[in-house]
């Protein structure tokens, strides 16, 4: 399977909100292919939603092995979609 240029451009841009020049660039690619600015901005904010949710994940692992807590399941729902 293939992706269009335009879907892959936006998953770029989602996919690099952990990076500042990764995110510079690639926001930079779609403008000049001409995608939505509002289509940008919700890669972004999907992006965003994902790296939250997998840092808290990760926030909590670390803070149970840490302590007596015991660790998170796969089951908790942070919000990014990952259940």
């Amino acid at each position: 399977m293939k992706l269009d240029e335009r879907t892959a451009m936006l998953i770029a841009v989602g996919a690099s909100a952990n990076c500042l020049p990764c995110l510079e660039i690639n926001v930079e690619r779609a403008r000049e292919h001409g995608i939505d600015p509002e289509e940008i901005a919700g890669a972004i904010e999907l992006g965003r939603m994902v790296r939250k949710g997998a840092a808290a994940k990760l926030d909590r692992l670390a803070a149970a092995l840490s302590s007596s807590a015991p660790a998170p399941t796969p089951d908790d729902d942070c919000g990014c979609g990952c259940r």
